[in-house]
């Protein structure tokens, strides 16, 4: 399984997956299709930082008092009645921060994957390569997103992932379910020294047009075999569009992973988030999110502190749509955390952070 994936290849039926990249792609009755994005931003911190760089924890829009660029890309798409396949490769910080872990043109492989029907009667597919992830409501691409900073949640699950995975939709399209064998928790190379494949499930219902219904799963190790704890993860979100202007998301996520090898104790950790968006017109809209994150043990956040990692925040944003391909935003956020762990550039640290963020995003 560890070399199923450093290969391009396929798309994805991404609409169904959590986190869906294909908006960009432009509609041709061509098989093979191109699409560009590019997001640009400048945010300011008031705790003034340390190297202009956010807490280690935010890796999305993640560098402060400074003119970036958090996610560019070129994307060529092939997609006929039986084959499909995707090839995007970008730059910018998300990626820095993101695929820091990848060797060589690896840490530029935004996307690359190929897939192939199974059924002529079913809506069945096998996609193998490199790919969004399975989890959670929110993607890498801004503009596709109701806020314009990413959650600790989508900032702490995979944003990407690579392997294998089986997928279905329903002819009524209210069902989509998928299995995947992975390299591991947002992983292009697997981690060296580790044999065991990651897996995981999804299955999304929408009952109504206005109802989303998602879980997500997660069974692996993301440690070399001598060091091995299992992780066993659970996200679960809903949407809803309550009126025409209206909308609302709810997620939770969940994970426990062993305390140390072979042990049967272990550690746990939780985060709820809320978003409610209100578009009164099709080139305006705001959005208001607050969440929490509780990491005490440092599995996947590491404070180092007495309390661990446990953070409230909430955010509040302003779209404005210039064109169909140019989006403008601004948002304010505000993190509390439990411990002082928010150190600014003199050396002080405090218990919150707040910073202000702008970003101007194209797609073609």
């Amino acid at each position: 399984m560890k070399s199923i994936v450093l290969v391009f290849c396929l798309l994805t039926s991404a609409s169904v997956f959590s986190q869906d990249n294909n908006k960009t792609i432009i509609n041709t009755p061509f098989p093979l299709i191109f699409g560009a994005y590019a997001e640009t931003y400048y945010s300011y911190d008031f705790n003034n930082l340390i190297n202009n760089t956010k807490p280690p924890f935010l890796f999305s829009f993640n560098k402060n008092n400074e003119a970036s660029v958090n996610l560019a890309f070129l994307k060529g798409s092939y997609v006929t009645d039986r084959v499909r396949a995707n090839l995007a490769l970008a730059v910018g910080t998300y990626m820095n921060a993101n695929y820091a872990a990848e060797p060589g043109v690896l840490g530029n492989l935004f996307e690359g994957n190929a897939g192939i029907k199974l059924s002529r009667s079913n809506n069945l597919w096998l996609d193998v390569g490199v790919f969004p992830s399975h989890i959670g409501f929110e993607s890498a691409m801004g503009k596709d997103n109701w806020t314009l900073t990413r959650s600790i949640m989508a900032e702490h699950t995979p944003y990407f992932e690579s392997g294998a995975k089986i997928s279905y939709i329903s002819d009524t399209n209210k069902w989509f379910l998928s299995a995947l064998v992975l390299n591991g928790w947002q992983r292009v190379k697997p981690v060296d020294g580790n044999t065991l494949p990651a897996f995981g499930t999804q299955i999304t219902y929408k009952p109504s047009p206005r109802v989303t219904l998602n879980s997500s799963t997660f069974l692996g190790s993301d440690k070399p075999d001598s060091a091995r704890q299992m992780r066993y993860f659970h996200n679960f979100y809903a949407t809803f569009k309550l009126t025409d202007v209206l909308a609302a998301a709810i997620g939770f996520d969940i994970g426990i992973e062993q305390k140390s090898k072979h042990s049967s104790a272990m550690n746990i950790w939780f985060n709820p988030t809320t978003v409610l968006r209100y578009a009164p017109t099709i080139k305006t809209a705001v959005a208001i999110r607050a969440e929490y994150y509780d990491d005490k043990h440092g599995v996947i956040i590491a404070s180092n502190t007495n309390n661990g990692f446990k953070t409230w925040g909430l955010s509040a944003n302003f779209d404005y749509n210039i064109s169909s391909h140019l989006l403008w935003r601004i948002e304010a956020r505000a993190l509390q955390s439990g411990d002082q762990i928010f150190t600014a550039k003199d050396g002080s640290t405090s218990y919150s952070n707040t910073f202000v963020t702008t970003s101007l995003a194209v797609s073609f």
